[in-house]
């Protein structure tokens, strides 16, 4: 077997030993229940909402949004993709991709890239196929979409360049010596200023988007444990923003941590094991364990703000940032509104079921993705 296909298949098998090590257990633990609470002056407004068809998760690969310019395209599990507008939801354009996807979806407002079952690259021009290439390695970290250019991050790590407007190959970068065994979970791919930021293991490294070259490389953890699952330490994507120089991000069940890109240094690391991205702001970085239990930190230095137990084994989403709140999603399909200054709970929401997807927030509009298939925009007065 070679190399490349060894990696693959343990990238793979990574997922089915984590499945298997979740269920484990005897018993599922039960979910917390629900608090009561009182009447509150926070509501949660429905600025508009849109089913598009049920969203892939899980096996199929799972699902993102791609916001810029004022234009959220999404894909759904049947290989459909489309482009909406943030502010009215109204439908700029869909198409067919032609097969079933497994990463979806990067875009730039103009330019959207999505991974097919057959791993082809298919990218479009304002819902117009343009190029499609067929790719070495397995993908479901969604391509990110920048610069006039394509980037794409497969499960074992390896990230690749293409030119968006005729598809031609640029670049390869895989950082040497990383361990065999990697996380089969959407992974850290993003920019910074005008560096592309990507995970590599448990390091965060900034590359030249025009070369493949690195610019930084920084250790976010130290990967513990006495086999290489225990040692599995990816981060988890989407990376976060707190200050302008500031990203805050999660190593799998291992930390979060923020650095400071542009001194090339970590800001501070805490242990936390969890498997869901993290939210941040200029003052506060919130994540959940892998039990759902809630904690927020300074930005500036990770001193601890507040930690809560409330949503235990709910299911939580990747949590969002929105002013001086803090939102996530349950299994349930119940949105929390947290007090960011203290955790508290200030209101909740049904949906019609839980996230597909983190959180993303535009301009205090949070747009949330479910599994069956809506998008809703929404907003807290």
């Amino acid at each position: 077997m070679s190399n490349s296909s060894r990696r693959t298949w343990l990238s793979l098998l990574s997922a089915t030993a984590l499945l298997t090590l979740t269920a484990c257990g005897s018993t599922k633990p039960e979910p917390a229940p629900l608090e009561r609470l009182s009447d509150s002056a926070v509501r949660v407004n429905t600025v508009w909402s849109k089913r598009t068809g049920s969203f892939f998760s899980g096996a199929n690969g799972p699902v993102s949004l791609a916001v810029n310019k004022g234009v959220v395209t999404v894909a759904n599990t049947d290989g459909d993709v489309l482009a909406l507008n943030v502010a009215s939801g109204q439908e700029i354009w869909r198409l067919r991709a032609g097969s079933e996807l497994t990463a979806a979806v990067g875009g730039d407002g103009r330019y959207a890239a999505v991974v097919d079952v057959n791993n082809d690259l298919r990218v479009f021009d304002q819902g117009k196929p343009i190029w499609s290439e067929h790719l070495p390695g397995r993908v479901i970290t969604a391509p990110f979409v920048a610069g006039e250019r394509v980037f794409v991050q497969a499960v074992d790590r390896s990230v690749r360049a293409y030119d968006v407007l005729d598809g031609r190959w640029l670049w390869q970068y895989q950082r040497p010596g990383g361990d065999a065994l990697a996380l089969a979970s959407p992974g850290v791919v993003g920019a910074w200023r005008d560096t592309l930021v990507v995970g590599q293991g448990a390091r965060l490294v900034g590359l030249d988007p025009v070369k493949g070259v690195p610019r930084f490389d920084l250790t976010v953890g130290t990967p513990r444990g006495s086999n290489e699952v225990e040692r599995l330490a990816d981060l988890v994507g989407p990376l976060t923003r707190a200050a302008d120089n500031d990203i805050c991000v999660r190593a799998f069940q291992l930390s979060v941590a923020c650095v400071d890109v542009s001194r090339g240094g970590l800001k501070w690391t805490r242990p936390q094991a969890g498997v869901q991205a993290v939210a941040a702001s200029t003052s506060l970085v919130v994540g959940a364990d892998g039990a759902d239990r809630l904690s927020a930190w300074k930005a500036d230095s990770g001193d601890i703000v507040w930690r809560v137990d409330r949503f235990t084994h709910r299911g939580l989403s990747a949590p969002a940032v929105v002013g001086d709140r803090v939102v996530t999603l349950d299994n349930d399909g119940y949105l929390h509104v947290l007090a960011a200054a203290d955790g508290r709970t200030l209101t909740r929401v049904e949906l019609d079921s839980g996230a597909a997807a983190a959180p993303v927030v535009v301009d205090q509009t949070i747009l949330v993705t479910t599994r069956k298939g809506t998008v809703y925009a929404l907003r807290l007065n």
